[in-house]
This record gives structure tokens, sequence and C-alpha cells, in this order.
């Protein structure tokens, strides 16, 4: 199989591309002008360059390919401007799909996001868990689920696409990092005094990777399946990776009500200083707020999926993290 992939410079595409290879398959990858290519620097890919961004750039880069695997997307949680982040995940989204039409590409697997899944209060959610466009917090979620629509409508047209749903991915290579990565290596230093209530499903990256292969060997067109792992409150996977890390884990668990006024500051401090990601947001509060657990059942029963557990995916991450602060000679944090 020979296989288009986009998004292979960052965290989920490059261990996407790392299991393609492994597995003997053709690899293409898309970068855009300019990307950081050490994730595939070591890598024997074919590349073409191309901007989500940029439609017409699209046009051609399939031929020859049999299967597409698009797992590109702009994930921040603060964005300054929501349309370049929806004309990237949608409108790059449905550009990338109708190109894959027109190359009758045999299959394609689209990475959407447990974001655009709904959540049950107090209990774990799955992929019929009813949602609404109006449950979406933060242009992210919003432009994701909107993608999926498009996927789904095209579908309906004939597109050969299966989705999957990763929930929350750590391990190594997170070089940007992800926001979830921030909160692993900041928690490894030792820069998390506190936490609040809310629960979060980890995920080992390299198994949902994987989860992409049998997805593109064993799912079913039209489908959408979760890849998963462990569910876990914030307080537990600060304290194993305060464990990890040879670290206290924090005690003091935080009110979202005292926190509401820092937001607004750190988002206020963000929209004057352009480059800066603010400590914490709106949105990220009011996500906090529920508890994100999900299962993945279907992905075992029908693709086979089988991840690793939690401790091991947020040992792999911590290990990662400080041995590459490390090797920047970074001066870690005291020891407490």
């Amino acid at each position: 199989m020979r296989a288009l992939l986009t998004g292979a410079s960052g965290f989920v595409g490059s261990a996407v591309a790392r299991t393609l290879l492994a597995a003997g398959h053709e690899v293409r990858v898309v970068v855009r002008k300019g990307s950081v290519l050490a994730n595939i620097g070591d890598l024997a890919v074919e590349r073409v360059e191309a901007d989500l961004l940029e439609p017409a750039s699209l046009r051609g880069i399939m031929t020859g390919c049999d299967a597409l695997f698009h797992v590109a997307a702009d994930y921040r949680l603060w964005v300054p401007d929501r349309e370049v982040m929806f004309r990237a995940n949608v409108d790059g989204t449905r550009a990338l799909m109708e190109e894959a039409l027109a190359a009758k590409v045999k299959r394609v697997v689209y990475t959407s996001s447990v974001a655009t899944l709904g959540l049950v209060p107090g209990g774990v959610a799955d992929e019929q868990t009813p949602v609404r466009y109006s449950d979406m917090i933060g242009p992210y979620k919003q432009s994701k689920f909107r993608a999926e629509e498009e996927v789904r409508r095209l579908i309906s047209g004939g597109l050969p696409a299966v989705i999957v749903n990763p929930s929350t991915p750590v391990g190594p290579r997170d070089i940007k990092p992800t926001p979830t990565g921030r909160l692993v290596r900041d928690a490894a230093r030792g820069r998390i005094p506190a936490y609040v209530d809310t629960g979060l499903n980890i995920v080992h990256v390299d198994d949902v990777a994987q989860g992409h292969l049998l997805a593109y060997t064993h799912g079913r067109i039209g489908e959408r399946y979760i890849l998963g792992g462990d569910n876990l409150t914030l307080a537990a996977i600060l304290t194993r990776i305060a464990r990890i890390a040879g670290r206290r884990p924090p005690s003091l668990r935080l009110s979202r009500h005292w926190l509401w006024p820092v937001a607004a500051a750190a988002q206020a401090y963000a929209r004057v200083h352009k480059s800066a990601t603010p400590l914490v947001t709106w949105d990220e509060l009011r996500m906090a707020s529920k508890y994100m657990f999900f299962d993945s059942a279907k992905a075992r029963r029908e693709l086979g999926y089988h991840p690793r557990s939690a401790d091991d995916a947020l040992a792999d991450a911590v290990a990662w993290f400080l041995a590459t602060e490390h090797a920047r000679g970074a001066k870690p944090a005291a020891m407490t």
C-alpha cells in the first residue's frame, strides 16, 4: 500500500508514519513550507509540499496512492483568530477529501477527536453518545465537529472513509508540545503545584497510531472508532507523573471559581502580546468542568485495538521530555 499522510511532522502524525513504515507500506508525507521536520528527518518517506490553507496546492498530491491518512489539524486551545483554524480544519479537510474522491483512493482514515463526541455526566461516553454543535466548547472543538460533518457528508457521496477519534495521546516526539504534552512536561518538572477536579482518557500515541492502521485494515466505511486508553482523574494523572519523575504530587485542589479572573487576565495579556499563550483560558476552565471519559470497546471489538496502560504511556512521555530537556542542556528543576 502506498499512503498519503498529512500531519506527519506532528505528534500523532509522526507516530502514524512510523507505524505504516514498520508494517512495510510506502509513505508520502505532506509538509508545509517551513515546517520543522525533526520528527520525520530519519524516516524513508517521500515528501510533497502543500498546505490545507491553500486548496490549490492539494491538487494531484494523491496520484498513485492507495490510501489517505488525514491526521493534520490546527490543534490549539487558544487562538487569536478562529477563522484561520476553521479554514485549516474544516475547509482544508473538505478540499482534501474532495481530492481523495477525485483520485479514487481505496480507503481514507480521517483523524477526528473525542472532542467531537458527547459526554456522559458521571459516566463514560462512546461513539453513540448524543451530541450537538452547541455542546462544543471553543474553536478547536467547533472546527473539528464541522470537519467531521464534512467527512460524513462526503462519505454519503461515495468517499471510502473511516473515522477515528483519538482521546488524549501522550508519549515521545511531542515536540511542540501539545496542550497535554505541556501538562506532562510541566508536571514532570514539578511546576504544577495544584489541580482542578476533572478527568481525561489517557492513551499512548503509538497505540493511537496502531489504531489508524487497524482502521485502514478492519474499519467499516462510515463508522467512527474511539482510540482511547484509561480514564483517570487529573489528580491521578499528576500523581502518576510525580511518581515517575521522583517528585511529590500536588496536594492543593483549586476551585474553578478562583481561576476565572486569572483566565481573563491571561487572555487579555495574550491578546496584547500576540505571540503569548495564556496560562489558562475560559474555554479550558469550561472544558475542565466535565469528566472527559470514553470507552474504546468498539475499536477493541471490531479493529482488534489493544492499548497499553496509562502508566506505560505516561512513563514514556515523561522519559522523552526529560531526555529532550537534558539533551538541550536545560537545568532540571530542583527535586522535591
